[in-house]
């Protein structure tokens, strides 16, 4: 499976999306659909923006009783997104629960990928906001290998991390990395990040990468410069 970027389209509506699509003429990049577009829009805009020839990966981090989330990857297996995810947290009869409803009846489903802890928590908030008091490298090894072992296809994590869930899990799963920020630019509200280039290297498959795309000057020349840098 190839490397590639996904852009975080995090908008608040319909128009302002597809706005930024528009300018995208020549390749169409694969895109995160998250929490405020799909609160906003509701599952129509997913079905409009995959019309228009986007791999979509929808981000909407479930985390909730293993029945419930069943019912609702079942749900969201018929929006015919190309990727998904959930809170490895909510433990592995969750992660099972979520396999199972994503399956489609002929046996496809998209990619299921589990959270392990977000790019924007650093050890010290772990500790004193979760009460958990294992190192955080530890804590999303272990998480992602429940993911590996529930039979998700990987895991989002830090691109710091990556290397690591690789020697954990197996070279096939999958490292979904944001936090990834161009050498020259802003680091926004992340705490681990790396650059493309740096992700590469590491052995991210993929990096998700927002605001240095989305809020650049010339967007399609930006997330080029991502293709260049992390995939080329």
């Amino acid at each position: 499976m190839g490397k590639d970027v996904i852009v975080a389209c995090d908008f608040s509506s319909k128009d302002e999306v597809m706005s930024f699509l528009d300018k995208f003429q020549g390749r169409k990049p694969f895109v995160k659909i998250g929490m405020e577009l799909f609160y906003a829009e509701g599952p129509s805009i997913v079905k409009e923006i995959k019309a228009r020839g986007h791999k979509i990966f929808l981000d909407l981090k479930l985390c909730d009783i293993p029945n419930t989330v069943k019912k609702s990857m079942k749900v969201l297996s018929e929006l015919d997104v190309d990727m998904t995810n959930l809170h490895a947290f909510g433990t592995k009869a969750m992660m099972e629960a979520a396999i199972e409803g994503l399956t489609r009846p002929d046996g496809t489903r998209p990619l299921l990928i589990a959270v392990t802890q977000l790019t924007s928590t650093s050890e010290e908030r772990m500790k004193n906001d979760l009460l958990i008091n294992e190192p955080l490298d530890k804590v999303v090894m272990h998480y992602a290998k429940n993911a590996s072992e529930c039979g998700l296809d990987g895991v989002v994590c830090s691109p710091l991390e990556a290397g690591k869930v690789k020697e954990v899990c197996g070279k096939e799963f999958l490292t979904v990395t944001p936090g990834v920020r161009f050498a020259d630019g802003d680091v926004g509200d992340q705490v681990r990040i790396t650059t493309p280039e740096k992700a590469k290297e590491i052995g991210s498959d993929y990096i998700v990468v927002g605001r240095p795309v989305t809020q650049a000057d010339d967007p399609v020349a930006a997330y080029e410069r991502c293709i260049k840098e992390f995939v080329d």
